[in-house]
């Protein structure tokens, strides 16, 4: 079990990139930065080109892991996604923001929550 925050959002993006590609998406970029913040993972899904923020947490005191991308968040991950395009040479005809929600739990599987297009 990961012992430190930023230790558990680690292991929680290695279970959202395995779930995602294994749902049919491909991984374009993983951990993108710049002075803005940071886009957990970038992929296609067929035409769509997919911004996917990942949230895990150990429990649901403090809510399902999918509650934490607020609309604050969501505003600074469009503006995040603009940078990635004018970055990289990608082209798509949809934009889609997706939220994984990884719940990690001690000696059990995680449960992962894929919300597609979960906001604009």
């Amino acid at each position: 079990m990961s012992t430190t925050t930023s230790e558990l959002g680690v292991h929680g993006e290695r279970i959202a990139a395995a779930y995602l590609t294994s749902a049919g998406l491909r991984l374009l970029d993983r951990n993108w930065r710049c002075r803005e913040g940071e886009l957990d993972i970038v992929a296609r899904d067929g035409d769509a080109l997919v911004f996917c923020e990942v949230k895990t947490r150990r429990g649901v005191g403090y809510g399902h892991p999918v509650e934490a991308v607020t609309p604050a968040k969501q505003r600074r991950l469009r503006t995040l996604a603009h940078r990635w395009l004018a970055a990289h040479d990608e082209h798509a005809p949809e934009l889609r923001f997706d939220v994984v929600g990884v719940l990690v739990r001690s000696a059990r599987p995680a449960v992962v929550t894929h919300l597609r297009a979960a906001f604009l």
